[in-house]
Formats: structure tokens, sequence, C-alpha cells
């Protein structure tokens, strides 16, 4: 479509581009600016979070409810005006305040009550089951984090949702909702004025279970209103009765509106008489609260000015979850305006509290969320200080081996073309410019006799076998056999050497030596440009050398802080209740002997805590790819007696220490001498099957990593693994056939179709060794 119409072929509109996660936009431009994306290398995803976003990983209960899994989502966005500033190419961005349209002005107010003693006791049981949860007392499937917080919500909903044997408050949130909403009701009785109540929980099922659905009916029923003129949108069960019944609504026959978001958001046009709006709960998502206020400030109320009540229970998850959606909120607002937008933000994809929130609601004190927000802090700036160290080593290699080798290497090189381009016998005068060939010895004045003869010659070298076979133009020509690719490669050898391929052409093979031979210069501006490359690398790397670790001072401060925070918290007995095991002691020991032997630090044992705060994540190598395009990482779980090799944030290979099911201590045991037998590069070597296995790449010589079938080897912009036609690349040219004497791509007579490409070749090879396979084992299940 965009091909068709030059980028205009597809339209979207949204009032929620992002409702649940910045990751969305990604989605957006792959549908509306592929081609900008791909221009700047961004059309892969994980080129485009790299770029723009910083992921978390952390532990959840599976979907299952049975187990633990390792989630990883974005905890930040990075560069948001560069982002913005492309998605602005193909997004016109209109809000509200923007397009000035007719609708009412909103007064907000928040209505707060106070947590009955009922509700304050259970909260503090939340904090009990939380520490469980965290100190894996109780199975996954039995408690975790989600749960605590669900249960969390339905506690400032309403006591009586944990349990309905619950007294009813009479200062509770629902109940003051039920008082305000009458005195509304009465005193817009003339202009039969409308209300929307709004919960996501607590929704009628039909099945005698207690819901504040009910409870609110049944109450505003006995103050004195209609029951006819209250309803629930879960009555409505087609688009038949949801049509009526917003009929009803919009006339001021039904004057009080019941629902969830998901029913009675997007979609519910009943804006003409609403008055008044309630939110009950809080959602989750930005985009949900926008919905619900979508319903009431919209165009077509009849009201110049409407309410929008929001109840919270005070020292509950209420006031916490509000203030949490209010910062997603104002994240996605100052992203979808005119303006700037800042360079750095959380993401907005949550949907439980952690223990520290839990902790620190349900105590009340905030240095606890405070210490958990450091260790947090600590860790992260742990990882960054050890990935400082690991860059700033691997540039201590570069400038006292790396760089200096090949430096002189270039120059080396450098020398020997010069010395062959002055060496090297000049081409002949006139039309045909040959002068000679030696082939094993017969010096050939005749260009297509000697043609003939290095096709001859060529016959007799073996597969991958390298054969001197002659002289051309005073170097010595070699020649090999290559039987996967098919090709007769050859080399002039001076001083330095100077490759080709050959092809099956008696005139062609001539020219394609002298073109080898007249391509030094070239070749010698190259190297010469490198060696000066190489040397402003040399150089940049010293002076990179020289800076120190930006974050260090931030680090030190954060690490006394949160040794602070751990002495008046006195949180050392949950950690101690999950390492009572002494051979844990001594595994952490020997990490932080690790860290010194090889960061040359100084950390002593009593810092371990502090510097690994989460014993499933413990990371202590982690180094870059010579380009720098990916990260490896070597992470240690001493909780479950495993380590793990990342690359970037995908594990490519998880073992236990326990080789051979003998229980935790000979686990302990081999985990402690793997610390202590290895060394940094052997904790970051990439074994390449593990690496194929995980991600499909392989590594160079070079240690980078690359996908084989994503290169495109005759340069005609189509990767390997799609293209069948290898002879459309005047490059490339000699991988295939230049018969009847002709060089050229243009004057090649034979048709593609007479000879299959490098890719066939290869893969009917792979086939016959397989079928060769497969003989054999039925020969040798036939002899037993």
């Amino acid at each position: 479509m965009d091909e068709m119409t030059g980028g205009k072929g597809v339209v979207f509109a949204t009032g929620t581009p992002v409702s649940n996660s910045m990751t969305e936009l990604y989605t957006m431009q792959r549908y509306l600016q592929y081609e900008s994306l791909k221009k700047n290398n961004l059309e892969h995803f994980d080129s485009w979070a790299s770029t723009f976003g910083e992921t978390q990983s952390a532990f959840e209960l599976s979907p299952e409810g049975t187990g633990y899994r390792v989630k990883t989502r974005f905890s930040k966005f990075y560069n948001l005006p560069e982002l913005m500033s492309m998605f602005k190419e193909v997004a016109d961005i209109q809000t509200a305040d923007m397009l000035n349209l007719p609708t009412p002005e909103a007064h907000y107010e928040v209505i707060k009550t106070l947590p009955s003693e009922e509700q304050k006791e259970i909260l503090k049981s939340l904090s009990e089951r939380a520490d469980d949860v965290r100190n894996r007392v109780v199975e996954p499937d039995e408690d975790n984090m989600l749960k605590i917080t669900n249960d969390g919500k339905k506690l400032a909903l309403d006591q009586r949702l944990i349990n309905p044997l619950l007294p009813d408050n009479p200062d509770s949130k629902v109940n003051v909702c039920v008082k305000n909403v009458f005195a509304i009701w009465d005193k817009t009785k003339d202009d039969r004025s409308t209300q929307l109540l709004f919960s996501d929980m607590s929704t009628p099922k039909g099945d005698g279970e207690f819901n504040i659905y009910d409870d609110i009916r049944e109450k505003l029923v006995a103050m004195g209103i209609p029951k006819e003129e209250i309803a629930f949108i879960h009555e409505a069960n087609s688009d038949k009765q949801k049509d009526e019944l917003f009929a009803k609504v919009r006339k001021g026959d039904v004057r009080i509106l019941l629902g969830s978001t998901q029913k009675m958001g997007a979609g519910t046009n009943v804006q003409n008489k609403l008055i008044a709006l309630h939110d009950l709960d809080v959602p989750w998502r930005p985009a949900d609260l926008e919905q619900r206020a979508g319903r009431i400030v919209r165009q077509g109320n009849e009201n110049k000015e409407v309410n929008i009540y929001r109840y919270v229970t005070e020292n509950t998850f209420d006031a916490y979850l509000w203030q949490t959606i209010e910062n997603k909120q104002k994240f996605i607002s100052q992203i979808m305006t005119s303006k700037t937008p800042l360079r750095v933000a959380e993401d907005v994809d949550e949907s439980s509290l952690n223990y520290a929130e839990i902790k620190a609601l349900a105590t009340g004190d905030p240095k606890i969320k405070e210490k958990m927000d450091l260790d947090n802090e600590v860790t992260k700036l742990k990882m960054f200080e050890a990935n400082f160290k690991s860059n700033r080593y691997r540039l201590e290699d570069k400038v006292a081996k790396t760089y200096p080798e090949e430096i002189a290497r270039t120059e080396k090189l450098i020398e020997a073309v010069k010395k062959d381009i002055s060496e090297v016998e000049p081409q002949g005068e006139g039309e045909n410019k040959f002068t000679s060939i030696a082939i094993f010895g017969e010096k050939i004045t005749d260009k297509k006799l000697a043609g003939e003869r290095l096709l001859e010659a060529i016959k007799t070298v073996k597969i991958n076998e390298s054969k001197m076979i002659g002289k051309y133009r005073n170097m010595d020509l070699e020649v090999s056999y290559n039987f996967f690719t098919n090709e007769h490669n050859f080399s002039l050898n001076g001083a330095a050497k100077h490759s080709g391929e050959l092809g099956t052409s008696a005139d062609g093979n001539i020219t394609r030596l002298d073109n080898a031979l007249e391509k030094m210069p070239e070749k010698l501006k190259r190297l010469e440009e490198k060696l000066t490359s190489t040397k402003e690398q040399l150089e940049n790397a010293k002076e990179e050398l020289k800076k120190p670790f930006e974050k260090a001072e931030e680090l030190k401060s954060k690490i006394l802080r949160l040794a602070e925070l751990n002495k008046l918290l006195d949180m050392g007995d949950v950690e101690e209740k999950r390492n009572d095991n002494p051979l844990v002691e001594d595994v952490k020991r020997a990490i932080i002997d690790f860290c010194n032997r090889e960061y040359e630090e100084n950390y002593s044992y009593e810092e371990f805590n502090t510097l690994y705060p989460d014993l499933k994540h413990i990371g202590i190598a982690y180094t870059n790819t010579p380009d720098e395009r990916h990260g490896i990482q070597y992470e240690l779980n001493l909780e479950d007696k495993t380590w793990t090799q990342y690359i970037d944030d995908t594990p490519i290979k998880t073992e236990s220490f326990d080789y051979e099911n003998k229980g935790e201590n000979e686990a302990l045991k081999n985990m402690k001498n793997e610390i202590v037998l290895s060394s940094f590069e052997d904790l970051t070597y990439i074994d390449t099957e593990n690496l194929k296995a995980a991600l499909g790449l392989e590594i160079d010589d070079e240690g980078n990593f690359y996908d084989p079938l994503a290169k495109d080897l005759d340069n005609d912009g189509i990767a390997d693994r799609y293209d069948n036609d290898f002879k459309d690349s005047d490059y490339f040219e000699s991988t295939y056939d230049v018969e009847n004497n002709l060089h050229s791509k243009g004057e090649t007579t034979q048709k593609s179709e007479d000879k299959p490409s490098i890719l066939g070749q290869i893969r009917a090879y792979q086939n016959e060794s397989k079928a060769e396979e497969k003989q054999t084992t039925k020969e040798q299940e036939y002899v037993r």
C-alpha cells in the first residue's frame, strides 16, 4: 500500500495511542513509517528497544500459577524527543486542550475516607503475607504478590470483599459515595440529570455472593430513589439491550448507571444529561481512566460544568495506586503533546505492587520503600560499574596490544603493496595487452592458449588444496579449490597477496588476473585509510582510559545510605532466614574474592548483601563483543544454585551446579569451586553451539556475532536466505559462469537455470550427506 501511494495509503485514528506500554509506539511505527525505521536501522524490535528503552527482568507468577518465570519488560524509555520527532512525521496529535471543543468543564474532587480498625488489621496481615512470599514460605500457587495486590485493592474498596461477615463500615468510601450520589440525584431532580458509577471490582455475577453493585442499589432505593432509575451495565446482554439502556440514560429515565471500564468505557454515548461521575476504584492503565472521564467530558452534554469524584481510603493501597496512575498519565500526556517531551520516562506497564510497596503501604514506614528502591538502584549502578570496568579492561588490552599490532601489521602490508606496485610487470601495448604467462615452467605468449593452459592447470588442483602453478607478470600464481562453494580461487603473490576467483572462461580468467593486479593502487589507498583510522582509535582509547566512572560518587553515597537504612530497619533477619547454610557464606566470600581478583577491587565480605541484594540475580561478569553490538553477562542464582549466560537480555545457557543430583550442599561446593577456579574470560567465553541454538548467530574471527543467513554475498540487496540467484552481481560474477570467452555480465549468454546457485549447491551437498548418513545407519541396523 505504501509503495502504491507513496507512503500515504494507511490512516490510523485513536484516542489512546499508548494505553499499556510505550512499545505500542513501535507497532504503530511498523504500520505507518516502516521505511523511516528501516532508514534508521530500527525496523527490528531489538534495535528499536536498545535505542529507546531499558529492560528490566523480574520474577512473576507463571500463567499456570505453579511457579515463577522471568518476565522482561521495559522499565524506562530514553531519547524521547528523538522518538517523538520521528513519530510525529506520521502522527497528527490533537489533544482536547488544543482543539477547544465545546465540552463541559470538569471539576475533579478527591474524597478521602479513613480506614476502619478491621481494615488496618487486614492490612497488617497483607504485610505478613508479603514476607512469606518473599521468603518462599508459601508456594507460588498458594500466594503471590499479585494476589496480595488484588486483596489490597478489594480491602480499600470495602472490607466485606475480603470477608462478607465483616461489619458494614458507615464511613467506608462505598457508603460515602452512596450519600453523595443521593444528594446529587435529589439536587438535580428537576433537570433529571444523570450519574455514572465506575468499579472494575466486585461486579454483579448473579450468584448470590456479596457485591458492591447490589449493595449500592439497595441503599439508594432505601433512601428513596426509584429502583427503575438505577441500572447496571451488566444487565444489558446484547447490543439491542445496550442501545435501549443508553437511550433511557440520555433521556433521564435511568438516572444512575453502574458499570466497569470494560463494559461502560469506550463506545458508551450517554453524555446528554450527565452531571457527575464517580470512580470507586482505580484501574491499572491511564487509558482506562481516560475512557471513564471521556463518558462525561464529551460534546453533546447539556451541562456546562460537571463533577468527577474519586474516592480514596487513606493509608491503604488506594492512595499509592492513584499516585502511580497519575504518574503514568503525566508520562503519556507529556509524550502525546506538541511540546518536546522529557528525555527519560518510566514505562506504564505494571499490574501488581512489589514487596517494597506492599510493606511500605502496610506499615506506613517510607524507609522500607526507600531501602528497596536503593537496593535496585545500587544493583543497577554496580552493573554499570562492572560494565565500565569491563570496557576499561578491553580498552587497556586494545591500547597495549590490539591497536599497536594492527598498526604494525597494516604498515607492513602497505610497504608490501607499494613494493608489488613498483615491481609488477606492466601490461603490453596495443589492444591485447597480454605479454606472457608461465604454467608449470612453460612460457606461453599467446593469450588464447594461455587461457586454455590455465584451465587445464586448474583441473589438477584437488579439493581444499592450494597449489603453485606458475608465474604471471612477475608474481607467483597460486590456485585453490573450495568444494562447498564450487569455486577456484587464485592468489598472485609478491611481497603481498592479491586474490580473486576463477571462472570457466579462458579469456575471462586472464582478465581476472589483470584486474587483481590493476586494483593494487586502490588496495593501497584502503590500507592507508585503515592505518589512519586505527591510529585515531588508539588515541581515542587512550583518552577514554583517562575518564573515571562517572557515577562513582552516586554509587558510594547510595551504598552508605543503604547500609544506614539496613541498620535502622534491622532488615538482616530476612537474609539470615534465607541463607542459614554456612556453605552459602563460603560462596559469598568466593564471589567477593572473584570481584577483588578480576576487577582489582577491595570489597569486604560484609559488603556482599549491599553489592548483591537479590540472590537470584548475581551478575559477576559482563562484557561487550568487540563491535559493542552485543552484551555478554554471566549471572549466578544463589537460591536455585544455577548459573546463566546471557547475550543482551536473552539467556543462552542455564545449568545447575548440582551436577549429579546430590543435593544442595554439593551444589554449593561446586558453585564455590567454579568461582574460585574461573577467570573473567572463562565466564564470558561463549560456546558457538549455545549461541547458534539460542539466537541463530555465529562468531567471526574477531569475536563478533553475526547472522550467517543475513549476509548478502552478491551485494544485490537480497539476503542469502531469500536469494536463489547469485548471478546478478558484476562484482561476484566469478562465482558463476563466464562462458564463450565473454567477461561482463551483460555479455554472458548462459541461462541462469543452467547452473544452480551456490546456496543450491551447498544444500544439495548437505542433502547428499544426510542421505549417506541415513543409509549407513540402516546398514548398521541391518548388521545388528
